[in-house]
Order: C-alpha cells, then sequence, then structure tokens
C-alpha cells in the first residue's frame, strides 16, 4: 500500500512496495517472534514484512518494546525465528554466519586483547585461507578507516567508550559482510562523538556499499543515514507501521541535510508517526 503525502514543493513519497528478487539482499517474510509465558503467549513480532536492496542504508525506528532489536537479532541469526523466515540473496538463514556483521550498542571487545587482535578475531575466522600478513594488512586497513591507526597495539580496556565503538565499526567491516546490523551503535555516546562515529560510518559505508540495517530511537540520525527510514508499529504484534524514502544524494553532508527543504518535513513525519 503507497501513501503520498502532499506538499506544497514536493511530495514526500513513503513506499512499502515489493522489488524484484534480483534486487533484493534481504527479504523478511511474515516473521514471527513468539515467548511463551506462564500466562500464555507473549507476540512481539508478527506478520512483519520488509525487503531491503542491495547496497540499500535502511533505519528502523519505533517506541521501545516494539521488537527492533528482537527482529535484528532474528536476521543476525542470533533469536530464534518462530514464524516466516529471512533470506539473504534468496537463501534461508539458520543461525549466524559471516555474511551478516553485526555492530552492537555495547562494542563487546575481549578487554584484555589489543584492538588490532579483536579486529583480527573475526577476520581469522572468515579469512581461514589468507596470510598472516594479508589478514593484518585487513584489520589495519579498517582500523586506520576509523581513526585508530595509533592504537592498534593499545588494549581494549584502555580505550574510551568512543574508542571502542570504533574498534567495533572496524570489526564489523573488516569481515566484508553482506549485510551490516546495527543495533543503536551510538546510543551510549555523547553528541559530540556520536556525530563523529556518524561521519565515518557513513565515509565507509560509501565506499563499501554493502547493505546496513540501522535501529535508532534519534530521528534525526534516522534521516541523515538513510534512503529509507522503517517505522514499526508499539507492541505487542509489532509490524512494519510507514516507510519513508529519505530523497537526498549522496555522498551526502550534515550542512546539506540540514539546508535541504524536505528535512523538517521529513522530520516531522517520523515524529507525527511515533506520537500517534
Amino acid at each position: 500500500m503507497n501513501a503520498t503525502i502532499e506538499n506544497k514543493k514536493t511530495d514526500i513519497i513513503t513506499d512499502n512496495g515489493l522489488f524484484p528478487s534480483s534486487q533484493v539482499m534481504l527479504d523478511l517474510k511474515n516473521l514471527k517472534k513468539v515467548y511463551p509465558t506462564p500466562k500464555g503467549d507473549y507476540v512481539v513480532l508478527e506478520n512483519l514484512n520488509l525487503q531491503i536492496k542491495k547496497e540499500e542504508f535502511v533505519t528502523i525506528i519505533g517506541h521501545s518494546g516494539c521488537g527492533k532489536t528482537t527482529m535484528l537479532s532474528m536476521i543476525a541469526g542470533l533469536n530464534e525465528i518462530s514464524g516466516g523466515n529471512i533470506s539473504v540473496l534468496g537463501k534461508h538463514i539458520k543461525g549466524p554466519g559471516p555474511d551478516r556483521g553485526v555492530i552492537f550498542q555495547s562494542p563487546s571487545l575481549m578487554p584484555w586483547m589489543t584492538s588490532l587482535q579483536n579486529v583480527l578475531l573475526g577476520v581469522n575466522q572468515v579469512f581461514p585461507d589468507a596470510t598472516k600478513w594479508q589478514r593484518n594488512d585487513i584489520a589495519k586497513y579498517y582500523l586506520q578507516k576509523v581513526g585508530l591507526e595509533d592504537a592498534f597495539n593499545k588494549k581494549a580496556s584502555e580505550l574510551s567508550q568512543g574508542m571502542q565503538q570504533r574498534v567495533g565499526i572496524a570489526r564489523a567491516f573488516a569481515i566484508k559482510p553482506k549485510v551490516l546490523l546495527l543495533d543503536e551503535p551510538f546510543g551510549m555516546l555523547d553528541s559530540l562523538t556520536r556525530g563523529e562515529l556518524q561521519d565515518i560510518l557513513i565515509e565507509i559505508w560509501n565506499k563499501e556499499k554493502i547493505t546496513a540495517v540501522m535501529i535508532t530511537h534519534d530521528v534525526d540520525e534516522a534521516i541523515f543515514l538513510a534512503d529509507r527510514v522503517v517505522m514499526m508499529t508499539s507492541g505487542p504484534r509489532a509490524k512494519i507501521g510507514d516507510i519513508l524514502n529519505i530523497d537526498f544524494e549522496r555522498p551526502r553532508t550534515r550542512k546539506s541535510v540540514l539546508e535541504h527543504d524536505d528535512y523538517y518535513k521529513y522530520r516531522k513525519h517520523l515524529i507525527d508517526f511515533l506520537e500517534h
């Protein structure tokens, strides 16, 4: 069902249509998640359908408790699917895999290991046939990309929270996943660090062009990063409530986004949905 909101200057198109299968990277069909409780089944998600295109950046917003993180952990293969299915390039997922990289809110690093060793954990598993030199090269490349060229040999426990999250970003990109999953990766950071890491994330993503799905509570972050913003209905039995196309050119700067005629229309649309 397509809904169009009339504007004086341009239309905001909210689109929940289907794409040709050749364009689809990630396909969620009739997804359902049920937790059994003593009082009966608690249905977190039900009849959730979403297609995400190759090389697309999608942000997902919704109220706390609407099942956003549950959905993301199901895509990651870390949470069992109760009904429906999830496909990557047409293949049903059956648990975690290197085709899906995850960046969590808390970076979950091994505190006694260095930045380089933390990134190598994934690289060594995903590229077992590469030489030690090649694997080191991959890890160092992505650590440089996130601005940690001077911290290769620093232990994770010695790094600030923002620097730890940079290692988390480098680690996720370094395994060259088909889909990057981000669960509020900047939610615990101060606004300055958050802005810096958004810029780093989008700069690497622009170069790597991998499909990205990110959960956020921040409307401005959702608009700045995304090609489409997916709005989820409140739980229980949450599903996709609305989808908003963000029609800004890439690569984009924060300044150009804030000065764009449609920015506040997009923002109002998202806030209206959340307050509805």
